[in-house]
């Protein structure tokens, strides 16, 4: 989604040149591309596809609409494990219309989960439950602190369900470096995600997360964190933003490369 104006050859092809060897995938432009032909161009590149995003939206009290958010989530975990990734970030919803109840929604959150984790097991798939910044929990994501996704993701195996830590949704959160060291010494750091805070946040919020570099987050802290407690695996780059969007993505990518460098360990 950093370089979402690149298509799928073209994004390959960047990484390629590049030398970046792993890529996070988003359903939408897979979708787009076709989810078989995208895992073989992958593939064929030798790249490796650290997760797939996203799942979730689980929240839905119309039973309709609870079935067909399950259905979808299988679906995804499908995709994920032809893609040939180990995780599914779930992005778990917000409030359903004309409902104020975020314990209930967080609870029909976990009696999702339930079913998901053992499905997402049998495919070789874990499910990163990831916690989004609190501006989005009406909306979005009821989940809104690594405290509460690990509430949720500790009542299942680790190997079931974890966290997604990004440094955008977390920063502001002076308990988050302990549930760092609490997830990691349960097993639950499913991924690892960077984007930098950066204001004034545009109109509708979403597309706000700021190149690396550019905002408040110390990385190179963060990433201190989620290291000590053991995380070894890939760190994502994840950057929703305007600006970025309509530059041309091969810059993109060699920028967000080069910043990487510049403010990680």
């Amino acid at each position: 989604m950093t370089v979402k104006q690149l298509s799928m050859p073209e994004l390959v092809d960047a990484c390629r040149e590049l030398g970046i060897g792993n890529v996070g995938l988003w359903r939408e432009p897979v979708r787009s591309y076709g989810l078989d032909a995208t895992a073989k161009l992958v593939r064929d590149a030798g790249l490796t596809v650290t997760t797939l995003c996203r799942g979730g939206f689980l929240t839905a009290i119309d039973p309709a609409e609870r079935a067909a958010a399950l259905a979808d989530n299988r679906r995804a975990v499908d995709e994920a494990a032809t893609l040939g990734t180990d995780t599914l970030v779930l992005v778990s919803g917000g409030l359903p219309a004309g409902s104020k109840d975020l314990r209930g929604a967080r609870e029909r959150i976990a009696d999702a989960l339930a079913e998901l984790g053992p499905y997402a097991e049998r495919h070789g798939v874990r499910l990163a439950v990831e916690p989004l910044h609190p501006m989005f929990a009406s909306d979005r994501c009821v989940v809104s602190t690594l405290a509460q996704a690990l509430d949720l993701a500790e009542r299942f195996p680790a190997h079931q369900v974890g966290v997604t830590v990004d440094t955008y949704h977390i920063w502001w959160d002076d308990t988050a470096p302990a549930q760092i060291a609490r997830a990691g010494a349960g097993g639950r750091i499913h991924t690892f995600q960077l984007a930098d805070w950066t204001t004034p946040l545009p109109e509708g919020v979403l597309n706000g997360r700021g190149q690396i570099g550019d905002g408040a987050i110390d990385m190179r802290e963060w990433q201190g964190y989620v290291e000590a407690a053991g995380y070894t695996g890939a760190i994502e780059v994840e950057l929703f933003n305007d600006t970025l969007w309509a530059r041309d993505g091969r810059e993109v990518l060699a920028e967000t490369a080069r910043r990487f460098v510049e403010h990680t360990a």
